[in-house]
């Protein structure tokens, strides 16, 4: 027998409580302490990697591959307060060295927010609305981005970030808002882009926002009662704040106009797509509605109109669909995708076209659209998936002639040219390089531009001088106040620009969420004009 092996149990019990002290004495309380710890020593976790984006500016240069999200307007992100990393004693004293003391800039920790946040008064009070040519229009306004500083900024200068990540703007316009005050760091005006970021560091980006036009036609309310609301929405009208929409959002419009907030959506619709949208009055519906989709307790019923006769039999389509750009929202069928069902019945064909019911069992992205451009009959004016980008057969029956980068390449292209980047949720701004307008422009502090047409809410067009001066913001006062009742923004490029309007009618897919029912509950929609039987189009 091994030596002292008759021992060695009672030695370990003896000895592990000593050691299991020793080991989590000098262990963070938390692994996010001990990613302050590390980003303090000089150094990043791995972990600081991945953490969720937030937008300071409009983070338009990255990527539209695979995995990238929009991200236009969010709320700081919930974090817990943390106790300050205490400062390590120097080694050639007995007195530690305070915070802030040596030069070294203090960062705050951060603030304890609200999971959810819900819009208030405050935040519908931002801008108005217009309605002008069959439009609804916001009033340009100025908004604070905001977001604490990401893993990978850490030990990065002010200038680095902005130059790679957030290039919906040339560094020079940076530069501008700089000395004019609109870039803040914890809060602090931040005139120097060499500062070096910090974990925890909070950034503030005030801009000018011009949003996208959407349909004058109003949101209908179908049912409401102590626990839900349904409305019929619109087409072209995002269901909550996303990209550059804000105020022109079924959220904010339910908020300002029928003063129905702290709403729960229930499920999501795409911006082109109109229909039945329920949302939950609490956190406890939301929850329990939830927990019924998970279950496949849920049904759902579209229509749409498809081009070309629709065979009059029933149709299933199971073939599997993969996202192939996140920040576009375009999608294939692909082997490698995630499986899906869709079952059409066609419902009537004036020669043309056909009016097809849908019913999705799944709930891909863009289910609907990408089976039916598959089975040969895309919706006849969807603007993603019947485009020449697909090639001559358009993506039927998954023949695509060119690479996902080609396709995604084409697409922009074809949009860009007909100046539609808006109908995919984009700007110049978001384009890869090789798409954008050959020139950036150059935002000079003494510069003076020509008098140039402009057209404002409900005013006729009329000649506005650009005065280039940056106009300073006083520190801790609302960003947009002093600036508020200025009709042109003198940073801001959008105001410099003369924008054609779109027709209605091209803010319009025809595709219509016709009802929506679970366990108790059933709402419908009537049908869209666009799909009665003897519809013609223009």
């Amino acid at each position: 027998m091994w030596p002292g092996a008759s021992v060695f149990p009672a030695s370990l019990a003896t000895v592990l409580p000593t050691l299991r002290r020793f080991v989590f004495a000098g262990r963070p309380s938390s692994f996010r302490g001990c990613r302050l710890m590390m980003a303090s020593g000089g150094y990043e976790a791995p972990g600081q990697r991945d953490r969720d984006p937030g937008c300071p500016g409009e983070p338009r240069g990255q990527e539209l591959k695979r995995g990238l999200e929009p991200c236009g307007e969010r709320q700081p992100p919930a974090r817990e307060e943390q106790a300050p990393v205490p400062a390590l004693a120097p080694a050639s004293g007995g007195r530690k060295k305070r915070r802030g003391q040596g030069g070294e800039r203090f960062v705050p920790p951060p603030k304890k927010r609200r999971a959810g946040v819900s819009f208030s008064d405050q935040h519908f009070a931002e801008t108005s609305y217009y309605f002008e040519g069959g439009l609804r229009k916001v009033r340009p306004y100025y908004f604070d981005f905001q977001t604490y500083c990401k893993g990978r900024w850490v030990g990065r200068s002010l200038l680095h970030v902005y130059s790679t990540e957030f290039r919906a703007h040339p560094l020079s316009y940076y530069e501008a808002a700089a000395k004019a005050g609109r870039l803040r760091l914890n809060e602090q005006p931040v005139r120097n882009l060499d500062v070096i970021l910090k974990d925890n560091d909070f950034l503030q980006n005030t801009v000018h926002r011009h949003e996208p036009p959407v349909t004058a036609e109003p949101i209908r309310l179908l049912a409401e009662d102590d626990e839900v609301v349904v409305v019929d929405k619109p087409s072209s009208m995002p269901v909550h704040p996303c990209g550059r929409f804000r105020h022109n959002t079924v959220i904010f419009v339910l908020g300002k106009e029928h003063q129905l907030k702290e709403l729960h959506p229930l499920h999501r619709l795409d911006r082109l797509t109109s229909g039945v949208l329920m949302f939950a009055k609490t956190a406890a519906v939301s929850e329990r509605i939830h927990e019924q989709v998970r279950d496949r307790q849920l049904e759902k019923e579209y229509v749409c109109r498809v081009e070309g006769e629709f065979p009059a039999e029933a149709v299933t389509c199971k073939e599997p669909i993969l996202v192939v750009s996140y920040k576009v929202g375009l999608c294939r069928v692909d082997p490698q995708g995630k499986p899906c069902e869709t079952v059409f019945q066609r419902l009537s064909y004036n020669g043309q076209s056909s009016v097809v019911h849908c019913r999705p069992l799944t709930g891909r992205t863009h289910q609907i659209r990408v089976h039916l451009q598959f089975l040969g009959h895309p919706i006849i004016n969807d603007p993603i998936y019947n485009t020449a980008a697909w090639g001559p057969a358009r993506g039927r029956g998954g023949h695509i002639p060119k690479t996902d980068d080609e396709l995604l390449q084409d697409l922009l292209e074809e949009h860009r040219a007909k100046q539609s980047l808006d109908v995919l949720d984009l700007f110049e701004g978001d384009l890869p390089p090789g798409l954008k307008a050959p020139a950036d422009p150059v935002f000079k502090q003494d510069l003076k531009e020509p008098s140039t047409t402009t057209r404002g809410p409900e005013e006729p067009n009329q000649t506005t001088s650009l005065d280039l001066d940056t106009t300073e913001l006083t520190p801790g006062e609302a960003a947009g106040l002093q600036l508020k009742h200025k009709k042109m923004d003198p940073l801001c490029e959008e105001c410099r620009l003369v924008r054609q309007d779109p027709l209605p009618q091209e803010l319009v897919m025809y595709l219509h969420a016709l009802r929506y029912k679970g366990p108790g509950f059933e709402y419908s929609s009537p049908m869209p004009a666009w799909a009665q039987d003897d519809w013609k189009e223009d």
